[in-house]
Parts: structure tokens; sequence; C-alpha cells
């Protein structure tokens, strides 16, 4: 078994339920959800001309590969009938995976880790909850340390 960490958003609809559902469907999918971090309201990122996001994020553990968890998380999202209109826009359900283990991958569905989670403050806050002391194995800097320093960046800039 591997544990792994996955981004939960929402801004469509009952966003908080949404989440929880999500949840659910991913223990019956054979992802065993281990924690789960508090839920923040969070404005839009990219694109923002749409609702505010709930956020959070969960450590769960999974016996298969990184791409076979990440088609599941897709079947979940197709399951409770996400929509991509747009790119980074509103969806009833967003699950990202960010982390696989200290995995680091580049196939033509999956990157891992996640790109972008290091500049997202909606990925780092919820994550450095559950897993403040995990490392990230590109930047070989613990997710907690990662929060602390993009806290650090958007002070200077004034976010």
């Amino acid at each position: 078994m591997s544990i792994a960490y996955v981004a939960l958003g929402s801004n469509l609809g009952d966003k908080e339920q949404n989440i929880r559902r999500a949840l659910e469907l991913m223990e019956q999918h054979g992802v065993r959800v281990r924690k789960v971090s508090p839920l923040l309201t969070t404005e839009p990122y990219g694109v923002t001309d749409q609702p505010e996001f709930l956020n959070g994020a969960a450590e769960v553990e999974w016996a298969g590969d990184a791409e076979s968890l990440l088609h599941t998380l897709l079947a979940i999202e197709q399951e409770m009938g996400r929509q991509r209109k747009r790119h980074w826009g509103e969806r009833n359900i967003d699950l990202d995976l960010l982390l696989f283990g200290d995995q680091i991958l580049r196939s033509a569905d999956l990157v891992l880790p996640h790109p972008d989670m290091a500049n997202r403050s909606f990925v780092l806050e919820p994550l450095a909850a559950i897993a403040e002391t995990v490392v990230h194995p590109v930047f070989h800097r613990t997710i907690g340390e990662l929060w602390q320093a993009l806290q650090e960046k958007q002070q200077k800039k004034g976010v």
C-alpha cells in the first residue's frame, strides 16, 4: 500500500457535501482515506470570475500505482457529474493527485509531484494541516516549510 495525498475542491452546489461524497466514493473505489484536513474557503485561482471554492486535502492509501489512482479519481469526478467547460473553471468536484509516496513521475497522463502545488496556498494550507513533515521529493523541503515560504512570499507581495 502506498500513501498518497489528494487535493479536494468544489465551487458549485453544496460544496461541503460534494467533498464528503467524493471521500465516500473514494472509499467505495478502494481508496482508503486516512486523514482529511479542515476545509477552507478560498478565492478562485487562474480564472477569477466564478464562485469561491471550498478546498481541503486527504491522505490516502492505495494498493495500485499512481496512474491507476489518478484514473480512479477521474472516474469519481465523472461519476459525480463533473463537466470540464473551461480550464480552471467552475466544478462541482476536483480531485488532484498531489503526491504519491516519494515518486517523481512524468507521463502523458500524470506529473508527480503536482507541478504547481508549491505556488498554491489553497493546496499547501490544507496539506500542511495533515502532512506538515512530509518531504516534497523534488524540493527536498517539508510541506510545512513550503507553506511557510509561500506565506512569506505572499506577505512580501502584499497578497
